[in-house]
C-alpha cells in the first residue's frame, strides 16, 4: 500500500489520529504518546509493507522483514561507530550506512531478474546518515534506541520524505506540549491535511487527467511544449500534496517535520529556486556533501582559482544527487545540467555586478522567475528521459485488450526470445486462471518479437459480466511483485442470463 496514495490509506489511519487526539485533548500525549506513535509506526509499516518481495524468482520475503531488519542494520552501524569513533571508523560506518541503497539500485542492473530495498530506502538512508554525520562532528553523543528507531522509521515521512535531520528531531522527541499547544498542533495539522487533498487529489489530479496524459500522447513541438508544463506542475502539486500530508500528521504527533516547498516557482534565479524546491533534500546536500567538500578542499588547499572549489563541489554535490534518483543516464545528466546552471548564474551575477546588463526592476524580476521556471522544467524533460535514448525494457508484460468477456496482451522476453511463459489472470485481487503467452500475431513477428508467439487472450466466465466494476490484472506466473500488466478497471454489463 503506498502511503496517501488513495482513500483507504487515509482511512487506515484513523485507527492511529483518533487515539492522539483524545490522548492530546486529555492531556495525557507526553505520557502516553511516543508509545503510542511507536506502536502506529509499527502497525503502519505492517501494513504498507506487508506483502511480499522477489527477490529471485521463485524466492520471496516479506517486506516489513526487509524494512525491519534494514532498521536494525542501521542501528548497529550507528551504535558501533557511538563506541569506536575515529577517522576510519567513520569513513567505514559511511560505507555501510550507504551500502543497502547500494545494493537496492544497483542489482537490479547486474542481474535483472534481482531486487532488493522497499519503498523509501533513499530517505531512509539519508536519515541514517545525517546520525553518523552527527556523531562524527560530535553534536550526537548519546543515541536511545527508541528514538533512533522513531526517527529512522518515522512513518508520515519514510516513503517520500521530508527528509529529517536527527538532532532536530531528537528536541521534538523530549519536548512537552500542553494542551493548548497541542490543539494549535492539531488546528495546524488538519489545515495541512486539506491542502494536500487540494494539491494530491484535485489539482495534480485534474493535471494528469485533462493535460499531462492527453499530451503525453501526441507528437510535435507544441504538445512536447504543452507537456513541459504539464509534468512540472503535476510533479509539484503531486509531490508538495505528499509532503503536506506528511507535515501536518507529523505535527499531531509532537514532531515539526521540516518544511519542503517554500513558493519555488517565485524564484528569481537558480540558486534561489534550490533553497525552495525539495528543501530537505538540496539543504542535506548543502551541508554534507558541498559545505564538508569546501572546507577539505579549503584545508587541503587542492584548487588555486577562487571559485574553482566551489564549481567542482556543485558538480559532485548535484551529481550525487543525479545518482540519488537513479543509476540511469537521465539523472547522471539531469544533475550535471544543475550544476552547470548553478555554475553559470554564480559567474554571469559576479560578472554582472560591474558590467550591468541584467537590470534589477520589476520587469526584470518577472522575467528572472519565467527564466528560472523554463529552466527547471527543461530540467524535468531530462529527468524524465524526453531528451534522453531509451532503452528497451528486457521484458515487456502488456495488456493491450480487456472487457467484460476477455483479456489479451503479450509477454516478451527479448534475452530468451524462445520462452513461452505463462500468466496468472486476477479478478478483484482473486486468481481465475494461468495461460501460457505463445499465440501467434503477425504485428508482433513484425516489431521484431521473435517467431511472433507471445500473445495471451483469455475469455471470463459469466462472473465478470455482473453490472459492477471489476479490477482485472495480469501477471507473470513466479514474478509475484516484480512484473505484472497494470490493473485494469471495467464496467462490466450485466449479462442476460445473470438476470
Amino acid at each position: 500500500m503506498i502511503p496517501f496514495g488513495d482513500f483507504t490509506f487515509f482511512g487506515l489511519l484513523l485507527y492511529a489520529v483518533l487515539p492522539a487526539i483524545l490522548l492530546g485533548a486529555l492531556g495525557l500525549l507526553d505520557r502516553w504518546g511516543r508509545w503510542w506513535m511507536l506502536l502506529v509506526t509499527l502497525g503502519v509499516l505492517a501494513v504498507q509493507f506487508g506483502g511480499d518481495l522477489a527477490i529471485r524468482p521463485g524466492f520471496e520475503v516479506r517486506e516489513i522483514w526487509i524494512v525491519l531488519g534494514y532498521a536494525a542494520f542501521q542501528g548497529i552501524v550507528a551504535r558501533g561507530f557511538l563506541r569506536w569513533k575515529t577517522r576510519a571508523t567513520f569513513y567505514l560506518a559511511l560505507g555501510l550506512a550507504l551500502l543497502p541503497l547500494v545494493l537496492a539500485k544497483g542489482l537490479p542492473l547486474i542481474a535483472p531478474d534481482t531486487m532488493f530495498g522497499f519503498l523509501g530506502i533513499s530517505y531512509v538512508t539519508f536519515r541514517a546518515l545525517d546520525v553518523v554525520f552527527s556523531i562524527h562532528d560530535r553534536v550526537v553523543k548519546t543515541l536511545p534506541l527508541t528514538q533512533y528507531f522513531a526517527f529512522l522509521l518515522f512513518f508520515p515521512a519514510i516513503s517520500s520524505g521530508p527528509i529529517d535531520r536527527y538532532r532536530r528531531f531528537a528536541q521534538d522527541w523530549v519536548k512537552t506540549r500542553s494542551r493548548a499547544e497541542f490543539f494549535d498542533d492539531l488546528d495546524f495539522a488538519v489545515a495541512r491535511t486539506f491542502r494536500g487533498f487540494l494539491y494530491k487529489f484535485i489539482i495534480a489530479a485534474l493535471i494528469h487527467t485533462y493535460w499531462l496524459a492527453p499530451a503525453s500522447k501526441q507528437a510535435g513541438a507544441l504538445p512536447q511544449l504543452s507537456l513541459l508544463y504539464a509534468e512540472t506542475l503535476y510533479l509539484f502539486f503531486d509531490f508538495a500534496g505528499y509532503s503536506a500530508f506528511a507535515i501536518g500528521l507529523g505535527r499531531l504527533f509532537g514532531i515539526r517535520t521540516p518544511e519542503n516547498f517554500a513558493a519555488p516557482f517565485l524564484a528569481r534565479n537558480i540558486r534561489d529556486f534550490w533553497t525552495r524546491w525539495h528543501i530537505s533534500l538540496s539543504f542535506w546536500f548543502r551541508d554534507h556533501i558541498h559545505m564538508r567538500f569546501l572546507l577539505a578542499a579549503a584545508k587541503g588547499k587542492w584548487f588555486g582559482g577562487k571559485h574553482t572549489a566551489n564549481y567542482v563541489g556543485l558538480f559532485l554535490t548535484f551529481g550525487l544527487m543525479g545518482l540519488w534518483h537513479g543509476l540511469e543516464l537521465r539523472f547522471v545528466i539531469y544533475g550535471a545540467y544543475h550544476a552547470v546552471l548553478l555554475c553559470g548564474y554564480d559567474w554571469f551575477s559576479r560578472w554582472n555586478k560591474t558590467a550591468k546588463i541584467w537590470g534589477d526592476g520589476p520587469l526584470w524580476r518577472a522575467g528572472n522567475i519565467v527564466l528560472t521556471f523554463h529552466a527547471f522544467a527543461f530540467g524535468i524533460m531530462i529527468f524524465n528521459g524526453h531528451l534522453t535514448p531509451k532503452v528497451p525494457p528486457r521484458q515487456e508484460i502488456v495488456v493491450d485488450f480487456c472487457d467484460s468477456r476477455t483479456v489479451a496482451g503479450i509477454v516478451w522476453d527479448r534475452a530468451q526470445p524462445e520462452e513461452r511463459p505463462t500468466v496468472d489472470i486476477y479478478v478483484d485481487f482473486v486468481w481465475v486462471a494461468r495461460v501460457r503467452a505463445d499465440e501467434y500475431r503477425e504485428d508482433l513477428r513484425h516489431r521484431g518479437m521473435g517467431d511472433g508467439r507471445h500473445a495471451f487472450s483469455y475469455a471470463f466466465g459469466k462472473e465478470v459480466r455482473s453490472g459492477r466494476m471489476h479490477t482485472i490484472e495480469v501477471r507473470l506466473t513466479g514474478r509475484e511483485g516484480f512484473v505484472r500488466g497494470t490493473p485494469t478497471d471495467i464496467h462490466s454489463p450485466r449479462d442476460e442470463e445473470n438476470r
